[in-house]
Parts: C-alpha cells; structure tokens; sequence
C-alpha cells in the first residue's frame, strides 16, 4: 500500500510540474524568433486552432510548447530541434504528417537552404 501511495504522490508532482512548466513556456503563436512572428492563425473555432508557420533559412522557434496536435509539411527542410531528448538535426521532406497526443515543448532553427512551412492543427 506505501508503494501506491508512493507512486500516486510521485504521478501528481510529475503532472503538476509537467503543467507548470508549459505554462511559463509561450505556445506556438506567441513564440518567434528574436521578436518576429513565425506562425500565423489560419483558422480557428472552439474545438481546433490550424497554425502556418514559416522558417526561412537560419530562422527558428523559441522554446515552446504544444498542446496536442497534427502536423503536416507544406515544404520540407533540415531543422536543429532540442527538446528532453536532446539536440539533433533532422531533414523533415515535403508532405511530411505527424502528430502528438501530449503536451511537448521543443525549441527549433532551420538549418537548411530553403524556406520550411508547415501546417500545426492544435486540439483545444
């Protein structure tokens, strides 16, 4: 019974740290790169929010975090990410889709020659 206890103690303080965290962090919208915005509202209603955001050559994304959600690359390129994970590079091709079911923060930069854009579609 001490251990469940313990682990039930132990999942609240992860949770709520976890929480804590994300919200110092700025969303998507509200993160840029040195003062300028990289995202824009394409659409929004009460259930979703569809972000574009765009990253010319050496431009990224402050440190942010996501709420659930569906990507989808509108045209490719090669991005330093550094999340919990780390930092890597990763080429990120065109017509790309990928998705997330938890809260995620990460900080970006494009690494790469040409111009990366890509669709975020956000669960409220």
């Amino acid at each position: 019974m001490k251990r469940y206890i313990a682990f039930c103690v132990f999942v609240m303080f992860s949770f709520f740290t976890n929480c804590k965290e994300h919200k110092q962090l700025p969303d998507p919208l509200e993160a840029g790169w040195h003062g300028q915005s990289v995202c824009e509202v394409v659409e929004e209603n009460e259930n979703i929010r569809v972000l574009k955001c765009t990253f010319e050559p050496g431009v990224g994304h402050e440190e942010h975090y996501h709420n659930p959600h569906v990507g989808y690359t509108l045209a490719g390129g090669t991005f330093r990410i550094t999340d919990k994970e780390g930092t890597r590079e990763v080429d990120v091709p065109t017509g790309y889709s990928f998705n997330n079911d938890e809260i995620t923060s990460h900080e970006v930069l494009n690494v790469g020659e040409t111009t990366a854009v890509f669709l975020i579609i956000e669960y409220k």
